[in-house]
């Protein structure tokens, strides 16, 4: 017999994230790794008519600053969390086996250390029958999450308790939801794919992880698979054990207007110009030395990337981009120095007498194997397929490397290539800014030159790679 339980998915594709709403029956729901930027999932608990009665953290995450917090100020939720995680707020602390009754359903709370030493997954029952079981960033859908965000002297034991725990999630009866936070584009680790989430009798079936015949296999295979992290990584988990700052969301959103004198004068400061406008627009005149940034789904973790820790922050964006999006996203990951924004944008700046720089955008189809050309994305998209001869330096180690990249720099053209341009848009700006001249940006990617040469890509590693550390 089918359960009646319902289950709502809020993805944060920018993130790779999932979040979910558990509708509890009876008008009221229980809400798991809510984000710091609650707009989608308040919208969405308004259109199912539910108030949220408890909000639930499977983790200290390293990914994003938890909305728990703030569920808790605005609607009264009760927090559920490990015990373990010592965190510095109310909530009620939960270890391996408590129970929590919903009203109907019950929620045990499981120990599944390995992505960080304090998770636990949620499992959900209805009327004494597993239905799912929020597994936060154990068991992912075809992987399980990366188990390094501790520092390299806990990986390898974090590492074998997540493959306890995943054998311990694997033993749930096999029809059992599963419902990862953690998903395809995720820097905490999770291989690509559409599907988000699973049953465990899925997973035994095509999870590589779960196939290991032994421990030492699935260690090798587990830390053989992590890709590189934001550095910001390192910072949220502690602030999310403290709690993030309550916000007033009726006043989070404008920004300041900066006229055109002051942000020279903060330019020269040290505040960072960040500007959130497409690629075109950026490369046909932006502010000397500011960062582009796209405002897309993957705003927030390049943001968090490439721009330093505590830096003051100015953004330039077009007028018809909504400035609340720029905001929350930085809020999302902890970003809240953002003092405002350039009024009357690239317009106005020029208008007062400033220089704007132009940057060039190359087809993919015009792009020279003879030039220099550098590829950002990430080491398995490189792996998998690039253009011969291209550098490669993933995005999030483009400023520590540009002093080296300098050398190759003299040859001409040098051209920036990612797999659309936004990526290689921020790496031509981080360049400029590091004091390198004509850097162009490739719009399309390595597939794009390979359609139009009718010429086959390379793959592997054909030159030394800096990966971001």
């Amino acid at each position: 017999m089918e359960s009646a339980v319902q289950v709502h998915a809020i993805v944060d594709e920018g993130l790779g994230n999932s979040c979910y709403l558990l509708d509890l029956g009876d008008g009221s729901a229980l809400v798991v790794d809510p984000p710091r930027d609650l707009r989608a999932v308040l919208a969405r608990a308004r259109g199912e008519n539910l108030r949220i009665r408890f909000a639930a953290d499977t983790h200290l995450h390293a990914d994003f600053l938890s909305g728990a917090v703030q569920l808790a100020h605005d609607q009264g939720a009760t927090v559920l969390a490990s015990a373990a995680g010592r965190r510095a707020f109310a909530h009620r602390g939960l270890r391996d086996g408590d129970q929590v009754d919903l009203g109907g359903l019950t929620v045990t709370a499981l120990a599944t250390t390995g992505h960080t030493d304090e998770h636990l997954s949620f499992l959900v029952a209805d009327s004494d029958r597993a239905v799912g079981v929020f597994t936060g960033g154990s068991l992912i859908v075809g992987s399980a999450a990366r188990p390094d965000l501790l520092g390299p002297d806990r990986t390898d034991e974090l590492a074998r308790a997540q493959y306890a725990s995943l054998r311990r999630l694997a033993a749930l009866p096999g029809p059992t939801a599963v419902w990862p936070t953690h998903g395809a584009g995720s820097f905490c680790s999770a291989p690509p794919g559409a599907e988000r989430t699973s049953t465990i009798a899925h997973e035994l079936a095509t999870n590589p992880l779960l196939a290991a015949p032994d421990e030492q296999t699935f260690v090798a295979a587990l830390l053989g698979s992590l890709g590189s992290h934001p550095g910001y990584f390192h910072l949220l988990g502690e602030r999310n054990r403290q709690g993030p700052a309550v916000l007033d969301s009726s006043a989070t959103g404008p920004l300041a207007p900066l006229p055109a004198s002051l942000v020279a004068g903060l330019r020269s400061s040290g505040a960072v110009v960040v500007d959130v406008r497409p690629v075109a627009a950026y490369a046909s005149g932006h502010l000397p030395g500011s960062v582009s940034i796209a405002l897309r789904d993957q705003f927030a973790s390049w943001l968090g990337w490439v721009v330093p820790a505590g830096a003051k922050i100015v953004v330039v964006r077009d007028g018809d981009q909504d400035v609340a999006d720029v905001v929350w996203k930085a809020l999302e990951i902890g970003v809240e120095t953002i003092i405002g924004e350039l009024d009357g944008g690239v317009d106005a700046w020029a208008a007062a007498g400033h220089p704007l720089a132009r940057t060039r955008l190359v087809d993919a189809a015009d792009v020279d194997t003879d030039g220099h050309i550098v590829d950002v994305r990430q080491t398995v998209e490189y792996t998998a397929g690039h253009v011969p001869a291209a550098q490669h330096v993933e995005l999030g180690s483009v400023v520590e490397q540009a002093a080296d990249l300098a050398g190759d720099m003299t040859r001409v053209p040098t051209v920036v290539v990612c797999g659309h341009g936004e990526r290689a848009a921020t790496a031509a700006s981080l360049l400029e800014r590091a004091g390198q001249q004509d850097v162009g940006i490739v719009i399309g990617g390595p597939w794009d030159w390979a359609q139009a040469h009718g010429r086959p890509l390379a793959t592997g590693v054909d030159r030394p790679s800096a990966a971001a550390t």
